[in-house]
């Protein structure tokens, strides 16, 4: 009976993926760079066309400006793969130069098809086998955690709506990998598997450093001269024998490794790009911080910034390496990242997201709140792809899935919030405190009801003219006072969690 459920589960997350990727895409029809949708193909060409040497370098055959291959080696020969498929169907689709902004029905099929193929490959068996792992649960409450994290609308939309430049279930899919991985004790295969993940996309260093902690805990917990010593020997030829095998072809010259390096780090492009929900987005409403402060000291300020606020969850990881704090410790430092880093992407919010959604059986009103407001950060992306429809549809839908069956909106009290050692820990100096549960419900209510608010006024009401990013300005806003209040509220689960010791075969 539970394989039929979890096949139906499946099923149904496929149809809605497939559904959405009937919408319009990025950059449809708007030459003459058109957009991410073009990026993708456009690598598929390169890879196809040009030998691996000159993936990364510019030439009157590939042109950087022009959608340059700027993600790892894993990410290329990905492209290269598609690319032999594309050029097996129709050489029309990846033919050097004379395919820019190439559309029709069957290529947007075919790429499309690319991005199922990914999920049904490594997102989705991920996704399964890590609820299979639940322990401590029903079989009802495995397959709940099953449909709600499937039905996350962020990845979904951007993956099968917008198309973002790097297949984002691939990268996440490889991530989940690693993090089954190490709840089953199998240390060096999630090494493997999160260095394949960062070789995909560069932007998993938002998950690098639980994953360092929580190793390198493990390691002085055993004992760092003894069976930690070799298990942090173990890992290390593990990170540099797979860091070697996706590197291979870039290794024979040392202008290779750096041109690919320029590429994937770009600190050229400034502080941030578009209206993304981060510190430095919100801040410069109020000071121009890029007239303000010159590139080398925003990318100083942004380091220090970012390093600072991971740092409490990081120690605290090292110091207690458990499972659930390694799911608590990928939220914060992820999320850290996204506030506070250099050159961040509205659609990183996806990888705060993940770790998010692995918390929704434990936590599930601060992790329904957040993976809605998640989604709802990227609006003004949707709404220029023409999303908006695939937008309200998803975004209703998990919500009345996570409101039906996980009865969200219900789980306000200290104990269903693990706020409760926190709270003891204020009653110790204030007998009187408790957490009002009531306003929980209130904030939770005004603040999706501000969110359906913008989102209407979004697309019926035309901006003032003297005023044009008035909307994203506001989503942005709104959305980075919610992350802070998020990132407050899973850093203290995380210094006050009660859990003391990992136990192996099992996510907590």
């Amino acid at each position: 009976m539970e394989g039929c459920v979890t096949a139906l589960i499946v099923l149904l997350a496929v149809t809605v993926r497939w559904a959405v990727s009937l919408y319009p895409y990025s950059g449809a029809r708007t030459p003459p760079v058109f957009g991410d949708y073009e990026a993708q193909r456009h690598w598929q060409e390169v890879t196809v066309n040009l030998p691996v040497e000159r993936w990364y370098f510019n030439s009157t055959e590939n042109d950087l400006l022009y959608w340059g291959l700027d993600y790892p080696p894993l990410t290329a020969y990905h492209s290269l793969l598609c690319g032999y498929v594309a050029r097996m169907i129709n050489p029309d689709w990846v033919a050097l130069i004379s395919s820019h902004g190439y559309e029709s029905l069957h290529h947007k099929l075919f790429m499309r098809a690319t991005v199922l193929v990914a999920d049904l490959l490594v997102y989705i068996p991920a996704v399964l086998l890590y609820c299979s792992c639940l322990q401590d649960t029903s079989s009802k409450r495995r397959a709940l955690s099953l449909l709600c994290i499937l039905l996350y609308p962020g990845l979904i939309l951007i993956d099968y709506g917008h198309f973002q430049h790097t297949y984002n279930s691939v990268s996440l899919g490889l991530a989940l990998w690693g993090i089954v991985a190490l709840s089953r004790g199998w240390d060096a295969l999630g090494s493997l598997a999160f260095c394949f993940a960062l070789n995909y996309k560069q932007m998993e260093l938002y998950h690098s450093l639980p994953f360092f902690c929580y190793l390198l805990g493990k390691c002085i917990k055993k004992g760092i001269t003894g069976w930690g010593f070799l298990l942090l020997l173990k890992i290390a030829v593990t990170v540099i024998a797979a860091f070697a095998l996706c590197w291979i072809p870039f290794l024979t010259d040392a202008e290779q490794i750096s041109q690919v390096l320029r590429r994937l780090f770009p600190v050229g492009r400034g502080l941030f790009e578009d209206k993304v929900a981060n510190i430095w987005c919100s801040l410069s409403v109020l000071f121009k911080i890029k007239s303000i402060l010159s590139a080398d000291t925003q990318l100083k300020l942004s380091l220090a910034c970012t390093l600072l606020s991971v740092l409490p969850s990081c120690v605290r990881l090292t110091a207690q390496p458990t499972l659930r704090g390694f799911k608590l410790a990928l939220v914060n430092c992820a999320l850290s990242f996204f506030l506070f880093s250099f050159q961040v992407h509205e659609k990183s919010i996806l990888l705060v997201s993940l770790p998010v959604c692995l918390l929704i059986s434990d936590v599930p009103l601060t992790s329904t709140w957040f993976l809605l407001t998640s989604t709802f950060s990227m609006l003004p992306l949707l709404l220029k792809d023409g999303l908006i429809m695939a937008y309200v549809i998803t975004t209703l839908a998990f919500l009345l899935v996570t409101t039906a069956l996980l009865s969200f909106h219900e789980k306000t009290s200290e104990d269903s919030l693990k706020l409760k050692p926190f709270c003891l820990s204020i009653r110790r100096y204030l007998s009187w405190f408790r957490l009002p549960e009531t306003l929980v419900k209130i904030l939770v209510f005004l603040s999706l009801s501000l969110m359906a608010a913008l989102t209407i006024v979004s697309c019926v009401l035309p901006p003032p003219p003297t005023l044009p990013d008035l909307y994203p300005v506001l989503i942005s806003g709104v959305s980075c006072a919610h992350f802070l209040g998020f990132f407050i509220y899973f850093n203290i689960v995380h210094l006050w969690d009660s859990a003391r010791a990992p136990t192996k075969k099992k996510i907590s």
